[in-house]
């Protein structure tokens, strides 16, 4: 398998192969906690932890682990990431904790975690895998925080509400009301609001990409072989 540069590693979670918008991995936590900005920036912080540990952790042991006890192994590990994970927030953020429930240790069966270690961690060195983990957390971190925004806003009518579960006392005036009596939306709070949100999104990557390939192909210039000419052959060849 032919290494990827770091380029295109970060090119890939961020964008090219974004687990949530290509990929479309992640979809249990991704539509089910995205009510809010707060929500969404914990899970996808949890799941950014998870997926550079895991990554960094199967990329060290992939030469020690023979191929029948392979999956079983990355579970494990994984496993143990959502662990820590989950107590960390028990210590430091139990409030948001109770409001993400059982989507925090459901991060085990989170397929983009497992796909990774599988597909790239187990078949890279340590530090391409860690840089793997932390673009394609990060990739799954923005449209988590860009679909809780949204539903958020067209939902609720305000923004980054609450933020002082996540980050303490210093967000606590982070929430902002764009528009007075707003008359909420129920339908974007609720699960199909989260399958439209999404939606519109994958779309809209989608269409930026066509444009993107729509102009790179009316850039290109078909080149012309040197020293050809154009001839004029009139009558008639015997």
């Amino acid at each position: 398998m032919a290494t990827k540069t770091n380029a295109e590693i970060i090119r890939d979670g961020l964008w090219t192969n974004n687990p949530a918008l290509v990929q479309v991995l992640g979809l249990c936590p991704l539509l089910a906690v995205t009510s809010t900005v707060v929500n969404a920036f914990g899970l996808g912080l949890a799941t950014l932890l998870v997926l550079m540990g895991s990554n960094l952790a199967v990329s060290l042991i992939r030469h020690l682990v023979s191929e029948s006890v392979r999956l079983p192994a990355f579970v494990m590990i994984i496993a143990s990431f959502v662990t820590c994970a989950e107590l960390l927030m028990q210590a430091f953020t139990y409030e948001l904790y109770q409001i993400l429930g059982i989507f925090i240790p459901l991060i085990v069966t989170n397929c983009a975690i497992l796909g990774r270690a599988d597909a790239f961690a187990s078949k890279n060195g340590p530090l391409p895998a860690l840089l793997d983990g932390v673009m394609m957390g990060l990739g799954f971190l923005a449209v988590l925080v860009v679909l809780g925004g949204l539903r958020e806003l067209i939902g609720q009518g305000t923004l980054f509400t609450d933020m002082d579960l996540l980050l303490g006392p210093v967000a606590a005036d982070w929430g902002i009301r764009p528009l007075e009596n707003y008359p909420d939306v129920l339908f974007m709070v609720l699960p199909p609001g989260a399958f439209v949100g999404l939606g519109l999104l994958i779309a809209l990557k989608n269409g930026i990409d066509n444009h993107r390939e729509k102009r790179r192909e009316a850039t290109v210039v078909e080149p012309v072989a040197a020293g050809s000419k154009r001839v004029r052959v009139t009558g008639q060849v015997s």
